[in-house]
């Protein structure tokens, strides 16, 4: 029978540039538990939902040149939160690999399926009718993923079947993330070293 070893694997990572400062600390074994700033409120919800969906522990503080735009900002959230999943999961033995995540919120369906592969490759299929959600550009999410994605070493596919309402069409996707990266990560007793024939990841 499958079953989660008690080790809790856990990450910081900082990162300091001229436009923005990133601090973060990640426990995977955790309880969706979360303190997240970053100065942009919708993306501080999304993250939370995130963390929550996918039960893992998450502190993020980050300060960015919001004054300019959101984007320097989420971009390096995301590099941040990728190298903390990919230093957390270390040399990735024993870990399912693979995670899917469906969500639907209302009208919208989102699909995330990931895997944690070391080949970072990126599908986003999510059509908007409006892009601004308030005073969010939901055209950053995907810049938020493909970040994650090359930073984490993910082959990554998010889709969205349907959907009408922005805000919904975002929290599907983001929750459905949270799934699909708690699936990847969980430790399998069947797993004696990496998923995969090859022998490496």
């Amino acid at each position: 029978m499958a079953a989660r070893k008690t080790k809790k694997r856990s990450a910081k990572v900082t990162r300091t540039t001229s436009e923005t400062d990133v601090k973060l600390q990640l426990t995977i074994e955790g309880k969706g538990k979360c303190a997240i700033s970053t100065g942009i409120p919708f993306m501080d919800h999304m993250l939370t939902l995130m963390a929550a969906h996918g039960f893992f522990d998450l502190s993020l503080n980050a300060k960015g040149d919001i004054e300019i735009d959101d984007h320097h900002t989420i971009e390096d959230v995301g590099i941040v939160l990728g190298e903390a999943f990919s230093k957390a999961l270390g040399d990735r033995k024993g870990i399912k690999r693979y995670g899917r995540g469906l969500v639907p919120m209302d009208e919208a369906m989102g699909s995330v399926v990931i895997d944690f592969s070391n080949r970072p490759f990126l599908i986003y299929n999510v059509k908007l009718k409006r892009e601004m959600i308030g005073r969010f550009d939901a055209q950053m999410c995907e810049e938020f993923f493909r970040a994650f994605v090359n930073r984490s070493g993910t082959t990554l596919h998010v889709n969205v079947m349907y959907g009408e309402n922005t805000h919904h069409i975002v929290e599907a996707v983001f929750k459905a993330f949270g799934q699909a990266l708690d699936e990847a990560s969980t430790l399998d007793s069947r797993i004696g070293t990496v998923r995969s024939t090859k022998g490496v990841l």
